[in-house]
């Protein structure tokens, strides 16, 4: 057991001031992510801030239309909200995809957003992991990589995120509020986490100290058809394979907007912009679902093991695009 300092943070200034952007300080939520990684010797962190107490565990409808989910609402909690399940029905199935009843029960927004790799070389501190150790290489990449990236990685990490809820946030143009030491701010869902390039160590775009506080879904993708599904080795307990967000708008029989984001592919969420250009304007049917697809998937680098995945979220995408375009609108 390592010895580190613990501090109930009672306001938001009060956790990050405790933080303070020092690296031995994390944030604790539900802790179903960070004190595994505690517990492996991956994380030893010299300060734990608890924001379990923080004011931030309602879902409420601003007056914009808008809904604000605080970042220590529940998994279970976000996932079963009226207004989450009535209007953002993407995001409550993402929710209910991901882990077990128990660690949705514990699990918050923000922590989920936050949650590191499954990557096995990640969590093994005796293996090589640009992630955890910065250098030492990349032992998946000539290794055993049947679950890792497909899109945007580098020489440096092909470890994929595991959060489900990331790949409905970045389908639904949601934003995430920070706060830190230089005050507020919001980000894009879908630019909130990085791909690895040549600093696999950083997840995501936060600046050190800062909290994430909520996240902001907007009306413009409220009431519209969405679904989320998600090929895995077994019906639960498992991270995502494959996995794909549709939110779809159709008029008529052309597609009027749409938004696809894919997990399981890449070190983020994977924002399918192109194939959303090739869809927009264009007939709502199974070849041009397809077609823009595959023009998205095009920029896949398959590794020895894992070229699977390509016909895999093709597959899924175009299925899931397909069942909403006979959906009805929501009144």
């Amino acid at each position: 057991m390592k010895p580190f300092s613990y501090v109930r943070a009672r306001t938001v200034e009060e956790a990050t001031a405790a933080h303070a952007g020092r690296p031995g300080a994390r944030y604790l939520g539900g802790g179903t992510n960070l004190v595994d990684l505690m517990k492996l010797g991956v994380e030893a962190p010299e300060t734990l801030i608890s924001v379990a107490g923080l004011p931030l565990d309602s879902v409420d409808e601003l007056p914009d239309g808008s809904v604000r989910a605080g970042a220590t609402v529940r998994n279970s909690d976000l996932a079963a909200h009226p207004l989450v399940r009535d209007r953002y029905p993407v995001l409550s199935q993402a929710l209910l995809a991901g882990a077990s009843g128990q660690l949705r029960n514990m699990a918050t927004t923000g922590g989920n957003l936050l949650q590191r790799t499954r990557c096995p070389y990640f969590q093994d501190t005796d293996k090589p992991c640009n992630k955890r150790a910065p250098g030492s290489g990349c032992g998946a990449r000539d290794g055993v990589h049947r679950d890792h990236a497909v899109l945007g990685h580098s020489p440096q990490c092909i470890a994929t995120h595991p959060s489900d809820l990331a790949v409905a946030l970045a389908a639904l143009d949601a934003q995430v509020e920070l706060h830190g030491p230089a005050g507020a701010r919001t980000l894009p869902a879908a630019e909130f986490h990085r791909l690895p390039g040549e600093r696999p160590d950083r997840d995501t775009e936060i600046e050190p100290g800062e909290l994430i506080t909520g996240v902001l879904l907007p009306p413009t993708t409220a009431g519209l058809p969405s679904a989320y599904r998600k090929a895995r080795d077994r019906a639960s307990y498992a991270f995502a394979l494959a996995s794909v967000a549709v939110v779809l708008d159709v008029r008529g029989a052309a597609v009027h907007d749409v938004r696809i984001a894919f997990g399981g592919l890449a070190h983020r969420p994977w924002r399918a912009l192109l194939a959303e250009q090739a869809l927009v304007g264009g007939p709502a049917t199974d070849d041009a679902f397809r077609r823009a697809v595959d023009t998205e998937l095009a920029a896949a680098a398959p590794l020895r093991d894992n070229g699977f995945k390509v016909p895999l979220a093709r597959n899924l995408a175009c299925d899931v695009l397909r069942r909403l375009a006979g959906a009805p609108a929501a009144s």
